[in-house]
C-alpha cells in the first residue's frame, strides 16, 4: 500500500487527490496547500489529513509525494521531497528555465528516488492505443504525425503573463506526444504564431494561434496546431501517416448518438473541458505512477522527458518570435 500526501488541493489537486485516495494499492495520508479550506475540504472529501507542506514532506509515513502547486514551486518541492527520499510525481513542467529543470534533475538523480511528469496525454486510452498500434507496425514506417489541439476559449492574460507563453504553457503537451509517437529525437523546429482571438494575448508578448514544423534525422516530420479558441469544443485529434497507410484518433463527443434527416447528419458537441476530456488520462497515468514505485522501476514520462520538452517549447517559442528555424 502506498502512502501519498498531496501538495496543492486546487483543481488538479482535487482530480489527483481523489484518484489517489480511490485507488486499491494507495491511501492518501495527507493534504497540503496555503488555502487552509481547500486542503480541509479535499481531506474531509478523501479521509485524509489538511497539514502543512512542510509536514507532508517530512512524514515518515507518505512514501510518495504529488505536486499539483503553482509552476515556480515545483523544482523546490521536488527538490525538497527527493531528499527526503520520496517519491515524486509532478505536474508540468518542472520549471520554465531549462537550467533549473537541469539543476533539479541533479537532485532527484543523487537521491535515486522515482520521479514522474504529468504528460497525461499518453495515457489517454485513444492516444495509448494508438501508440501501441503505430509501434506493432499497423502503419509501417511513421511520416508525418500532425497534431490539432485547441481550447474552447483563451485564458485571461493574467494568468497568459505567468504561463511562460502558449508554446511552453499550451502546445507542450503536444510537443511531448510528438516526440513521443515519433519515435525519434526533433533535431530541427519551425514555429509561427498570431494573436487573433484576444488582443490583451498579444499586448502582454505573446501569441493565440500558432503551428509548429518539426523534423527529426531520418526525416520524419510532424506538425501542431494550436489555438485559444475552438467555437465547437475542445478539439484534440491526431493522425499519423506511414508507409502501410494512416492512424488517426477523433475527438470524444458528449455522446455517440448520430441524427441522420434529409438535411446530413448532426452529432452532440466534442467534450469542452481539459478535465472531463482527459479524466480517464489522469487515473491511468496515477495508476501508472502508483503500479512503478511499488514494482521499484522508474515511472515515465520521466524528469529527462519533460526537459526535453521544455527544450522544444523554447526552440518554438525562439523560432516564432525570431522567424527562424531553430536547430534541437
Amino acid at each position: 500500500m502506498l502512502r501519498i500526501g498531496v501538495l496543492g488541493a486546487g483543481r488538479i489537486g482535487k482530480i489527483h487527490g481523489g484518484n489517489a485516495a480511490a485507488h486499491p494499492q494507495a491511501r492518501l495520508v495527507a493534504v497540503a496547500d496555503p488555502h487552509a479550506p481547500s486542503a480541509e475540504a479535499l481531506a474531509e472529501a478523501t479521509g485524509a489529513k489538511a497539514v502543512a507542506a512542510d509536514e507532508v514532506i517530512g512524514s515518515k509515513e507518505i512514501d510518495a509525494v504529488l505536486i499539483c502547486t503553482p509552476t515556480t514551486t515545483h523544482a523546490d518541492f521536488i527538490e525538497a521531497a527527493a531528499r527526503a527520499g520520496k517519491a515524486v510525481f509532478c505536474e508540468k513542467p518542472v520549471d520554465l528555465s531549462a537550467d533549473r529543470i537541469r539543476s533539479c534533475l541533479k537532485v532527484v538523480k543523487a537521491a535515486g528516488i522515482p520521479l514522474m511528469i504529468g504528460f497525461n496525454r499518453r495515457f489517454d486510452p485513444n492516444f495509448a492505443e494508438l501508440k501501441r498500434r503505430i509501434d506493432a507496425g499497423a502503419v509501417g514506417d511513421v511520416e508525418l504525425i500532425t497534431i490539432l489541439s485547441r481550447d474552447p476559449n483563451p485564458p485571461h492574460a493574467g494568468y497568459v503573463a505567468s504561463s511562460g507563453g502558449l508554446f511552453r504553457d499550451m502546445m507542450v503537451h503536444d510537443l511531448d506526444m510528438a516526440r513521443y509517437l515519433l519515435g525519434e529525437e526533433p533535431v530541427e523546429i519551425h514555429a509561427v504564431g498570431s494573436s487573433l482571438v484576444d488582443p490583451d494575448i498579444g499586448r502582454e508578448g505573446d501569441v493565440d494561434t500558432a503551428a509548429v514544423l518539426m523534423k527529426t534525422a531520418s526525416g520524419r516530420i510532424a506538425q501542431i496546431s494550436n489555438s485559444r479558441r475552438a467555437t465547437y469544443g475542445y478539439d484534440q485529434r491526431i493522425e499519423v501517416h506511414g508507409s502501410l497507410g494512416l492512424a488517426r484518433v477523433g475527438n470524444v463527443h458528449k455522446s455517440t448518438v448520430e441524427i441522420a434527416t434529409r438535411n446530413g447528419f448532426t452529432a452532440d458537441p466534442v467534450q469542452d473541458f481539459f478535465l472531463q476530456r482527459y479524466a480517464d488520462a489522469y487515473r491511468l497515468e496515477l495508476d501508472a505512477f502508483i503500479t512503478a514505485v511499488i514494482a521499484g522501476t522508474m515511472p515515465a514520462p520521466s524528469g529527462e522527458d519533460g526537459l526535453s520538452a521544455q527544450l522544444m517549447a523554447d526552440a518554438a517559442t525562439e523560432s516564432c518570435f525570431s522567424g527562424q528555424p531553430v536547430k534541437l
